[in-house]
């Protein structure tokens, strides 16, 4: 079956961002791409929206609230056998220190920076529209 075909899986992702950084997560051993680097998020699920997703994903991941700020551009992928779109909100902490629960590290990056990871095939577009972006989302 081509990936033309597969229904994309939808994915909510965070770019939780506090003073002049964004967070990135490392994927765990035992994880599909164990040692890349991503936005925290994960699956939506039945009866929930992305939004929805992204704060019940962070909350199970990071023990942290979050509040959106906005959204940017999805981004669909397709990995051997199935096909995701990520869909990207930018947000900050509302509440809550970061305690990882399933990735193996965490790391804040600044835009000059935001290249030094290895990403994860999906959120290198995401990655590309912030530093694009990083003014916008961080005039104030």
């Amino acid at each position: 079956m081509s990936s033309e075909n597969i229904t994309p899986l939808a994915v909510s992702c965070a770019l939780i961002v506090q003073n002049q950084q964004v967070l990135a997560v490392k994927r765990s051993v035992g994880m599909d791409l164990a040692g890349y680097w991503e936005f925290p998020g994960g699956k939506v699920e039945t009866g929930e929206n992305p939004e929805q997703c992204l704060i019940r994903e962070i909350k199970e991941e990071l023990d942290l609230i979050v509040e959106l700020i906005s959204d940017l551009t999805p981004s669909v992928f397709d990995y051997p056998g199935k096909r995701i779109q990520l869909i990207p909100f930018l947000v900050r902490i509302k509440s809550g220190e970061i305690l990882l629960k399933e990735h193996e590290g965490a790391v804040w990056l600044g835009e000059n920076e935001l290249f030094e990871v290895n990403w994860a095939p999906a959120d290198i577009p995401i990655v590309r529209e912030l530093k694009l972006r990083w003014s916008e989302f961080f005039t104030n």
